[in-house]
């Protein structure tokens, strides 16, 4: 029956495109009712965003992250995945889905540092605050804030969208 619902959904054309998402939803265009369902064996990853290392995948689930307005995407990230030191613009609230996600704050990065964040950890960082990254394990977390999204790494070099 949900799939369905969401065939329904697709065919109607009621998707939005952007920020290299797989047609994300917004429920301010689809209106104050619209109910947003994402069955775990239904979610469409892509490779990227191209702001992460290769090896990343990314799955929207509501909004859109280059357009102003709140938005949730998931991010799957290989064992042994690092995130260079970096910022953002706005409050990202992450919760750990599956795997281990080391957390660390500063503008250098020290894996024995981080804060080690199993599945269920949860964390909100502010606007401006320089933090890094590392997983054990296939990583998903689940990353909410308002767009357009931002990652602005400490040290250019470390910048994926710059090579």
């Amino acid at each position: 029956m949900s799939r369905l619902i969401l065939t329904s959904v697709l065919a109607g054309g009621l998707l939005l495109t952007g920020c290299q998402a797989n047609a994300p939803m917004t429920p301010t265009t689809l209106g104050p009712d619209h109910h947003i369902l994402h069955l775990a064996d239904d979610i469409a990853w892509q490779d990227g965003p191209a702001s992460l290392e290769d090896g990343a995948e990314f799955a929207v689930l509501e909004g859109d992250p280059s357009q102003p307005g709140l938005f949730t995407m998931r991010l799957r990230l290989p064992d042994g995945f690092h995130i260079a030191p970096h910022t953002h613009p706005g409050y990202e609230r992450v919760t750990v889905l599956s795997g281990t996600f080391l957390l660390g704050h500063g503008s250098e990065a020290d894996r024995d540092a981080a804060n080690v964040m199993e599945a269920g950890s949860y964390t909100t960082m502010p606007p401006g605050m320089e933090h890094y990254a590392y997983t054990e394990g296939e990583t998903v977390i689940q990353l909410t804030s308002m767009g357009p999204w931002e990652i602005d790494y400490l040290d250019p070099a470390d910048d994926p969208r710059r090579r």
